[in-house]
């Protein structure tokens, strides 16, 4: 229902009228194309760059001392309908790519949300497998950044991410749901879409911005 009749915006002004107002994860995210739109419950993933991963950490989990960290591993336990989300790491390599759009295509995942790089994106492209990310530039993660945790909480340009929040995006932006107000949020969002109807009805047959509002008590 939300794909047949909702925006993003439309969710994002509900969210505000229930005291959620900074749940946007920052405009400079974009999707590769820009009809992509992505919706599903958050698989939060947790990015480091290697120099900085603390010792102690690879110490206690040798999984993360492996190429790629715990990536491979988050990648494969994606279940259906949930976006990889990710944080963490510098803005010197890609941390979504072609071959992982592939896999998570597989799995039924709803798309990639990585405040970071992708690549390959022809191939993301010929996939249609909703990415939204900084933009596109070639250089690897593999010598340069590990996932080093996942299904956490975490902070998405500071924007706190709970795994089964929901991501909600398209072209405008993407917003984060908290996983407590997805119905109060998507309910209202429908009722406020099915107003706006009338109220551009409204405005088509000549009454004032001022008038409709009023009126209708929405704009």
């Amino acid at each position: 229902m939300a794909r047949q009749e909702l925006f993003v915006a439309l969710v994002g002004d509900i969210l505000d009228q229930l005291g959620y107002v900074k749940q946007f994860i920052g405009q400079e995210i974009k999707p590769v194309a820009d009809d992509m739109i992505v919706i599903g419950r958050a698989k939060t993933i947790v990015e480091c760059d290697v120099e900085k991963i603390p010792q102690s950490i690879i110490t206690n989990n040798k999984k993360v001392a492996k190429p790629f960290g715990l990536m491979f591993e988050a990648l494969d336990s994606l279940k259906e309908n949930e976006v990889y989300i990710c944080d963490g790491g510098s803005l010197e390599y890609a941390q979504w790519g072609g071959l992982m759009s592939t896999r998570a295509m597989c799995l039924k995942g709803a798309g990639a949300v990585v405040n970071s790089y992708h690549r390959d994106t022809n191939e993301i492209l010929r996939l249609k497998f909703p990415t939204f990310s900084r933009g596109s530039y070639a250089q690897d993660q593999g010598p340069r950044g590990k996932v080093i945790d996942y299904d956490c909480p975490i902070t998405f340009n500071g924007i706190r991410v709970h795994p089964g929040d929901v991501v909600y995006g398209d072209r405008d932006g993407v917003v984060i749901v908290p996983k407590d107000m997805v119905v109060p949020a998507f309910t209202g969002a429908i009722e406020k879409a099915r107003g706006e109807k009338e109220v551009l009805k409204a405005l088509q047959g000549g009454m004032s911005t001022e008038d409709a509002f009023e009126h209708f008590g929405i704009m």
